[in-house]
């Protein structure tokens, strides 16, 4: 292939800050306030034009539908994004657990509230696109918006983008899982004009539980055998139905899955049914495929409800996520790399920056936190060998595949993120690089801001 030599030019720096974070999905909004609750002047960029990620920019509502009785769940910003948003009528009680949904709309203005209230440097509709590297230090990242090319210099920076870019880009070692065994991809939508007394009439005359999401050769789990009879917003056969009527194709046995609730209006939100797999989120052609692939089979799956679900016959698509759900791409090299032995058999450590339960959601496993389990998130997974003055939050903090069927969920990503924002501003105050830090004064400063790490 051809290419072009891009001339050299000198750009604005419009931005010097302490802590800057990238990416405002739960673990860069978590990253953000934390650093700034932590006195460290902080900037938070995002692509778009909302914060808030996989909850306000894919519509994932279900921020712990993982919790029931005998959960311990964690503690902290993550829990706050929940409370905050049921006091500002952001939320409702989520069908599947002891939690609540959020409303992925709402929670827009939710996240801006907490923004501002932390006194947050809000910097949406900004891309970056390079970084700023003084020999193996990060200095700061390049952004692109409707203003042009410009800089932006930090003394700390969090990567949140949930693909390790800046990581990547900064020459940091990640590594990705093969294409043909990632997680797949989603198209998240919501339908309006539901009866809810029929569609919840006609779930409870035939209930489904965790079991029934193993059943076909697109769909098998391993559970330890707890979660098998626990009710489950679970749908399937709409959709069997609507393959044996042609009104979607033999070929396409992935739609199926979960509804996240019913308002009395009529809004049937947070449906998670259309699956593509063997999509790579890095991959601009794949993601281009997986929007327009998955709005289609989105429409499959509508049709099927209006046809065979009770209280659909009227209903209509309401909205489509503004991207796609991308669970499963590239991962830090860190300064440890979390297990899936870790997460399974209640791992301690000493840099613990956070608590999450034994809940694990991916590569055919399912695991539900119903007994007390409970596993530490490490300091030392959010910090990538070979790069200074960087941070990791959320997905793409290092772990194995299995570990990342805990990490990579929402709450976690929030842990994750708290941990890295924390530690970004102790790490500014006590002016220590971040793979010297003192774990006391991040974990002080942490029991501070109401987290909990043991």
């Amino acid at each position: 292939m051809s290419s072009i030599v891009e001339p050299a030019r000198t750009l604005e720096v419009v931005l010097e800050t302490e802590v800057l974070v990238v990416g405002s999905g739960p673990g860069g909004l978590a990253a953000a306030l934390a650093a700034a609750r932590a006195g460290a002047s902080t900037a938070l960029i995002d692509r778009n034009g909302c914060f808030g990620g996989n909850i306000t920019q894919v519509g994932v509502e279900g921020l712990a539908w993982y919790r029931h009785e005998g959960t311990v769940d964690c503690e902290g910003i993550g829990i706050e994004f929940e409370t905050r948003a049921k006091a500002m009528g952001a939320a409702m009680p989520e069908p599947q657990s002891i939690s609540h949904a959020l409303d992925a709309e709402m929670f827009k203005w939710v996240a801006d509230v907490l923004v501002e209230e932390a006194g947050v440097k809000a910097l949406l509709h900004r891309l970056c696109v390079a970084p700023i590297m003084e020999r193996n230090a990060l200095r700061g990242v390049i952004i692109e918006s409707k203003a042009g090319r410009q800089a932006i210099l930090a003394k700390r920076i969090v990567d949140a983008t949930g693909d390790a870019d800046i990581a990547t880009r900064a020459g940091a070692p990640v590594h990705k899982t093969p294409k043909e065994k990632m997680m797949s991809v989603s198209v998240m939508f919501s339908m309006s004009g539901v009866n809810k007394r029929e569609f919840i009439d006609a779930v409870k005359a035939d209930p489904q539980t965790y079991a029934d999401w193993s059943g076909n050769n697109e769909w098998d789990y391993e559970t330890t055998g707890k979660e098998d009879k626990l009710f489950s917003p679970f749908l399937r056969k709409p959709f069997q139905k609507a393959v044996e009527a042609g009104i979607i194709p033999s070929y396409l046995k992935t739609i199926a899955g979960t509804w996240g609730g019913v308002s009395n209006q009529g809004d049937l939100t947070y449906l998670n049914l259309v699956h593509i797999p063997e999509l790579d989120g890095t991959d601009p052609n794949d993601l281009t495929l997986g929007e327009m692939r998955g709005r289609r089979e989105a429409i499959y799956a509508v049709e099927a409800l209006r046809r065979f679900m009770p209280g659909c016959e009227e209903a209509k698509l309401r909205n489509f996520g503004m991207t796609l759900g991308v669970r499963d791409t590239r991962k830090i090299d860190a300064l440890y790399n979390i297990t899936g032995d870790d997460v399974r058999g209640q791992a301690r450590f000493d840099d613990a920056i956070g608590i999450f339960p034994e809940f694990i959601d991916g590569y055919g496993v399912l695991i539900l936190p119903t007994t007390g389990r409970y596993w530490h998130v490490p300091y030392r997974a959010l910090v990538p060998k070979s790069v200074s003055n960087l941070l990791v939050a959320g997905r793409s903090i290092g772990g194995d595949h299995m570990s990342h069927a805990s990490a990579r969920n929402m709450m976690c990503c929030a842990v994750s993120g708290q941990g890295a924002g924390v530690a970004a501003a102790v790490s500014v105050r006590r002016d220590e690089p971040l793979e010297r830090i003192s774990i006391a004064a991040v974990q002080e400063e942490l029991t501070r801001q109401g987290a909990r790490f043991r």
